[in-house]
């Protein structure tokens, strides 16, 4: 087990360094000492999504979590996973099992609210958003996904007034920016919608919708050439491979502009 724990804390180091590569033989190392550690699981499977390997990571957590089954870290990894995986449903019984062992776990009921969005049933997200509020009124995670999910069912002012809470609470929250940017820009006030989009990439430069979306507005401005600035910078950031449609309408536009 001495060698395990030395593996083990040489790779949290590394990982949270970001050194990723490096941290991968580490870890395989303690793999094939103790496949099933949770510790071990978490670890490895962050290193695998890293490394583009997400069907590996899936697996990885998996085994960690039917040794340990009721280890909250694994459950909201594997339910953060699933749910970038398009598998809602299975995210969404992650997320149920972390509240079920604990109602307190905010983040959870955020979470399931995010799958519930996906599932296109926003009520239940709203229903959701508000559990977790119960448990923490300041949770920016919550105010923020609780905002979206008013805009969407069209209560505009809760929206507003959710998202100004969240930059009360941390002016800085670049979440927050971009989701006050969005809406701004759907209500024509082009002016306030920059401001919050510039902000947003200042507190978060990889926020890539920000982008798409400061190209938008310098489009209704007729500033075609700052257009194009922000949706090639869109273009660059954004390599999730499940935004391949919006990437390409992007480019589009580009070569539309450009011509």
């Amino acid at each position: 087990m001495g060698r395990l724990s030395e593996l083990l804390g040489q790779g949290r180091v590394l990982v949270e360094e970001g050194e990723f590569k490096q941290a991968l033989p580490l870890l395989r190392e303690a793999e094939a000492l103790c496949a099933d550690s949770p510790e071990l699981c978490l670890l490895l499977a962050e290193v695998l999504v890293e490394e583009g390997q997400t069907n590996e990571a899936l697996t990885c957590l998996r085994r960690g979590q039917k040794n340990e089954a009721d280890n909250i870290d694994l459950l909201y990894a594997l339910g953060d996973l699933l749910l970038a995986a398009g598998q809602s449903k299975e995210a969404l019984e992650c997320y149920g099992r972390i509240v079920g062992l604990d109602a307190e776990e905010a983040d959870a009921w955020v979470s399931q609210a995010l799958v519930y969005v996906s599932l296109e049933q926003p009520q239940q997200a709203e229903q959701a958003c508000r559990s977790a509020l119960q448990v923490d009124p300041d949770s920016t995670f919550a105010l923020n996904a609780l905002g979206d999910v008013c805009d969407s069912l069209g209560k505009e002012t809760e929206a507003l007034s959710c998202y100004r809470k969240v930059l009360e609470l941390d002016p800085e929250d670049a979440q927050a920016h971009l989701n006050l940017g969005e809406y701004y820009y759907a209500g024509g006030d082009l002016a306030h919608a920059e401001k919050h989009c510039q902000l947003a990439l200042e507190f978060d430069p990889g926020l890539t919708f920000a982008c798409l979306t400061l190209g938008n507005i310098c489009m209704d401005l007729d500033r075609n050439e700052d257009a194009v600035n922000w949706f090639q910078q869109f273009l660059t950031l954004e390599q999730d491979p499940a935004a391949k449609q919006i990437r390409e309408e992007v480019a589009a536009v580009i070569d539309g502009l450009n011509s």
